[in-house]
């Protein structure tokens, strides 16, 4: 697989991601990391609902995803890897994935978060793991469709 794509978004598959950028990315599959998706057939098949033909979605929890990834990150698949928040791909990148940038795509309004951006609101510990990125070399951008602004997460805090 090649990944297109490593996207926070805590709406996970959604219209934005399905037609936006997985028609832009000319994405193959997506790979949603979740341990709660991961144990959830009837879930899972709620997300695939709304799938056009040709787009498959697996559901992997985090450990599934750190040994399958690195592993399969060269075959000619292009995929898209979601999660929902930024500690769940932190640990991803902390496990061995070669993560070189993460696009933050929407994580909204909640309780002890603040707006960095109109579709991005951060709480102290997601502040902190744009910066563990960052120190690690992994760039860290906001961007809600691909036709919008891209903007370094790091210098928007």
């Amino acid at each position: 697989m090649t990944v297109v794509l490593f996207r926070v978004d805590e709406r996970l598959i959604h219209g934005q991601v399905v037609v936006a950028w997985g028609r832009r990315l000319e994405t193959e599959s997506l790979v949603v990391v979740s341990d709660e998706l991961a144990g959830s057939a009837s879930d899972q098949e709620i997300y695939r609902t709304g799938l056009p033909s040709g787009l498959e979605a697996e559901f992997w929890s985090e450990a599934m995803a750190a040994t399958r990834l690195p592993e399969a990150m060269d075959s000619d698949a292009r995929i898209l890897v979601l999660t929902p928040d930024l500690g769940t791909m932190w640990r991803l990148a902390v496990a061995g994935v070669p993560i070189h940038e993460v696009n933050v795509g929407g994580l909204h309004a909640a309780s002890g978060r603040e707006a960095v951006l109109p579709y991005v609101y951060l709480d102290p510990d997601d502040r902190q793991r744009v910066r563990d990125f960052e120190a690690a070399g992994v760039r860290v951008t906001a961007q809600d469709v691909p036709g919008g602004a891209r903007v370094r997460l790091e210098r928007a805090l």
